[in-house]
């Protein structure tokens, strides 16, 4: 059976993965075998979402109404109901459910009576709480399939100690970093000399280490040095994968989705009040606005060396009719040639232009040109993908030390 979980957190508390590691021990004393844990992420865009939008879903041998039971009094006993926005649910099927209903979660938008509609069409165990909007979540964990996986080996603190920093070696992460990149990634940010994996917000999470197999998160784990885990959990993740992206093209992309949209610079690229850098790209007569926001940092580099007529891919969620940036490839960023009035041959004065397609003249000696003097502009910048830093990346998407996406149908 697959047991789904989701929405028991809040911004103040709590953490959906710590629940659904806690239900596994508990299914695992009551004598049932836990096979799997999947770490599913949805639509990173949800207004409604608590944080990450994650939820869980365990993969279990055993009678499924002791599991359903368990799981209610695992979400009842430790959701945090004080949030307005939390609005658990719970979903225990021995069938599988339309994998459809998983991608609509990931990419786009789902409705809870969608999520009732197919729970009962199938028969299976479910409970909502509140306005039920967690069973949306849950239905999708339990239809997910992945086409693409990572994994996260999670730690989660003592609950005594929530409400003290967390205690971490910082160099350790570093260590282990070095040790297991690209094996591993987003454990710390190189560049700025951050730690990614340890969250800042009041949850139980210690750290997370992702990577492409168990054996690599394990050893990425063993460099750590941190305060005694109370719990570990390992979960088989869509995480890191790009699959919240479709192909878009610009005028033709939903609000809230995330795309793989190309285009060609239209604008030089402007940097605005708090560090954001904007610019646009045009696909025939349409144009949109992408945006590198200031917690890009570094990226925002590369975005200021882009010219007008440079070929792009840009991946990010449309948001308010801008594209907010994850990635982007450079297919073309060619030397720029700018033109401007010569100097007059005769007095070596800079001249002007004598009308539309009458070349230039000299207001000095009234020496007549007819060619725009021309330099050409060396390019620093080169073809291929260009990525956010690990601090602002999204949990879904893919860094390029995974491979780059595909671009050919794209261009």
């Amino acid at each position: 059976m697959r047991i789904g979980i989701d929405d028991t957190d809040s911004p103040a508390g709590m953490c959906t993965t710590y629940l659904g590691a806690v239900l596994a021990a508990r299914l695992r004393d009551e004598g049932m075998l836990v096979d799997r844990a999947l770490l599913v992420r949805l639509n990173p865009n949800v207004i409604w979402k608590t944080r990450g939008n994650a939820a869980i879903c365990l993969e279990a041998s055993g009678d499924a109404e002791t599991a359903f039971a368990v799981a209610c009094r695992t979400v009842e006993e430790l959701a945090d109901f004080s949030c307005d926005m939390t609005n658990p649910g719970v979903v225990v099927s021995q069938s599988p459910l339309p994998v459809e209903f998983y991608r609509k979660a990931v990419q786009g938008f789902c409705e809870t009576a969608e999520a009732l509609a197919i729970l009962a069409q199938e028969g299976v165990l479910f409970r909502g709480y509140k306005n039920c909007r967690g069973l949306i979540g849950a239905t999708a964990a339990v239809a997910s399939s992945f086409d693409d996986s990572t994994w996260e080996l999670l730690a989660y603190r003592d609950p005594s100690l929530r409400d003290t920093p967390r205690t971490v070696d910082k160099e350790s992460f570093f260590v282990s970093e070095q040790a297991t990149f690209p094996h591993t990634w987003d454990t710390v940010d190189t560049v700025n000399g951050v730690v990614v994996c340890v969250p800042h917000t009041p949850d139980p999470v210690l750290f997370g280490i992702r990577g492409e197999s168990p054996s690599w998160v394990r050893k990425a784990r063993d460099l750590i040095s941190s305060e005694r885990p109370l719990l570990e959990q390992l979960f088989l993740t869509n995480q890191g994968t790009d699959a919240h992206l479709m192909p878009g093209s610009i005028g033709h992309l939903r609000e809230g989705c995330s795309y793989l949209v190309p285009g060609r610079v239209a604008s030089c690229p402007v940097t605005g009040r708090g560090g954001h850098v904007s610019f646009l790209i045009s696909e025939g007569a349409e144009t949109v606005r992408c945006m590198a926001y200031e917690p890009t940092k570094g990226f925002r580099d590369i975005v200021r060396k882009l010219l007008p007529g440079d070929i792009l891919i840009v991946a990010g969620s449309y948001k308010q009719g801008t594209i907010n940036l994850e990635k982007l490839f450079v297919r073309s960023a060619p030397d720029h040639v700018r033109e401007r009035a010569p100097l007059c041959p005769v007095c070596g004065k800079r001249v002007t232009s004598a009308g539309r397609n009458k070349g230039f003249k000299c207001r000095s000696c009234s020496s007549r040109s007819h060619l725009p003097e021309r330099t050409t502009i060396s390019r620093s910048l080169q073809p291929g993908w260009y990525e956010v830093p690990p601090t602002a990346r999204r949990h879904l998407a893919k860094p390029l030390c995974r491979g780059s996406p595909p671009v050919e149908s794209h261009i």
